[in-house]
């Protein structure tokens, strides 16, 4: 009895904390932001802006399209929209316009056939956006920091490497919460990020800047990184692809900040698109050698796959109902692989989904292998070594002084708040192992799992200080260590995104990823901001 008060108790904090943090967002909501003369960024007009990376670079191979003039037209993108979106927070424009004349001096010699060409550039000339948490050589790597605004990478982080050297050009670095933990992104750095298809919208984070900014076709690939739905989550708001790879495909090294401990498993590298024809070889490029774990070779058959489907968690009361245009949207495209496919789909009650957020904090407070802790968020904060006072920084914000964002100080403050004493870790620890055991022999390697990527589309910027835990919808699979696609499905009628997530078993993303095509040719994919 005393056992289930205490819980009761914690479980009455946790939404305590969460509705006080709400008071501050819905205030932020009225009195802060910026006013727009549109809701929505311009339609595009350029049809190099409306090609796939793939594509592009077949062209611009083969000769039929200059590279020079991709780029431009991108450029020219940006210029008009960017000042809008706040996606890219610092251009790379005369870097990227050198590299384009270069690709294209090198192909007028006409050395090389355009087989030998693909093999070694299959990205050759495509324009790419990172986010500003990865290191690109030149470009500030503050990851919204203001301790860390004049740290400029004098490398390349592995996956931007990998990209460049398959032909990928950068035009510049998005933007992204502050420290990388928090889903709106928003930061004293380079301020707030809008969603394109209604600017008064969040983009999501960490990745955000990365997401509007591909949707607003200002860029055609991006990197992202996910660790409690950081790639997933702006992907959804944005109507766009992200994929979180299994753990330890992708290498994270050369980003900030820098995972410790078993956060070390589950944060992940992975591919954010507009089309879906692009994530495969985004994947190969990105994994290295690590594509050895993977079967991306290995011919999909959707008729032969075992579909599962779960319209929501089952009831937290941490998190919001699902949006009824997210369950009737997931229900559409069960019908339509029972009938157009002809495909095995169940539907299944997952109990212990609804102990996401609380599963995700456990393993996130996790020993790596090796015992080390995980890194403490309050740590990252500290000012050149010297430690610094969360409770002090929100007397200091309340006063319009700190240069930490609300959610950041939050989360410094409820950081100890929220780990789990070992009674309660060793419950939620055993929830993980079950579920895990459960849905990787559901799923098998012939298995996928269709699940909301989110609660609700895109809500208006401050609301997610309302609703803190809404992230455990994606978090739950970095918890679980199982590969993750983010397709969109579509608008609801406010021309808001729609979209799923497809999850299979560990190391089969090319389940995912093939699912993620045929709901681009069935779906529609990407629809461009401003023509609803």
């Amino acid at each position: 009895m005393a056992r289930l008060l205490t819980a009761r108790i914690k479980l009455l904090v946790l939404q305590a904390m969460g509705f006080l943090i709400g008071l501050v967002g819905r205030a932020a909501r009225v009195f802060g932001g910026p006013k727009f003369d549109s809701v929505t960024t311009r339609p595009v007009t350029e049809p190099l802006l409306l090609l796939s990376g793939v594509q592009l670079a077949k062209l611009i191979r083969q000769r039929k399209v200059k590279c020079i003039d991709v780029i431009q037209a991108y450029i020219n993108r940006i210029m008009d929209v960017n000042p809008l979106i706040n996606g890219i927070v610092k251009y790379r424009f005369e870097e990227a316009k050198k590299e384009a004349h270069a690709v294209d001096t090198k192909l007028a010699e006409k050395q090389e056939d355009d087989a030998t060409l693909e093999k070694k550039w299959p990205f050759l000339g495509v324009p790419l956006t990172v986010k500003e948490a990865f290191q690109l050589k030149g470009m500030p790597n503050s990851s919204g920091l203001v301790n860390r605004r004049n740290i400029i990478s004098q490398t390349d982080a592995t996956v931007v490497a990998f990209l460049k050297e398959a032909g990928a050009i950068p035009l510049g670095i998005t933007n992204c919460s502050e420290l990388c933990m928090w889903y709106e992104s928003s930061n004293k750095i380079y301020g707030r990020s809008n969603n394109p298809y209604d600017l008064r919208h969040i983009v999501g984070g960490s990745s955000g800047g990365e997401g509007c900014t591909l949707a607003a076709a200002c860029s055609v690939i991006g990197v992202g990184s996910d660790i409690g739905g950081s790639i997933r989550m702006p992907a959804f708001f944005n109507g766009i692809f992200g994929h979180k790879p299994s753990p330890g495909v992708v290498s994270n090294n050369g980003q900030f900040p820098v995972a410790r401990g078993a956060q070390e498993l589950f944060q992940c590298t992975g591919p954010m698109c507009r089309y879906a024809e692009d994530l495969t070889p985004m994947l190969r490029v990105m994994a290295g050698d690590g594509v050895q774990k993977l079967k991306l070779d290995e011919k999909v058959h959707l008729k032969d796959l075992k579909f599962y489907w779960m319209e929501h968690d089952g009831g937290s009361i941490l998190m919001s109902k699902v949006d009824q245009d997210l369950i009737l949207a997931q229900k559409k495209v069960v019908t339509h692989l029972e009938t157009m496919v002809g495909a095995s789909v169940q539907h299944v009650k997952l109990k212990q989904m609804k102990y996401s957020f609380q599963i995700w904090v456990t393993m996130m407070s996790a020993k790596g292998h090796d015992g080390q802790d995980p890194v403490k968020f309050v740590d990252l904060f500290s000012d050149h070594g010297q430690p610094i006072s969360p409770l002090w920084e929100l007397i200091k914000w309340c006063l319009g002084r700190s240069t930490h964002t609300i959610p950041a100080i939050g989360l410094a403050l409820l950081e100890e708040k929220l780990k789990y004493n070992n009674e309660k870790y060793n419950r939620f620890k055993a929830m993980e192992e079950s579920l895990h055991k459960e849905l990787v022999e559901m799923l098998g390697d012939d298995g996928v799992f269709l699940y909301p990527s989110h609660p609700t589309v895109a809500p208006q910027h401050h609301v997610p200080l309302t609703r803190p835990f809404n992230f455990a919808y994606t978090g739950i699979f970095n918890a679980l260590g199982l590969p993750v696609t983010q397709c969109p499905l579509g608008l609801n009628d406010r021309g808001l995104p729609l979209g799923i997530q497809v999850v299979a078993g560990p190391f089969s993303d090319h389940l995912t990823l093939a699912v993620a095509q045929y709901l681009e040719k069935s779906f529609g994919g990407w629809v461009c901001p401003g023509k609803f």
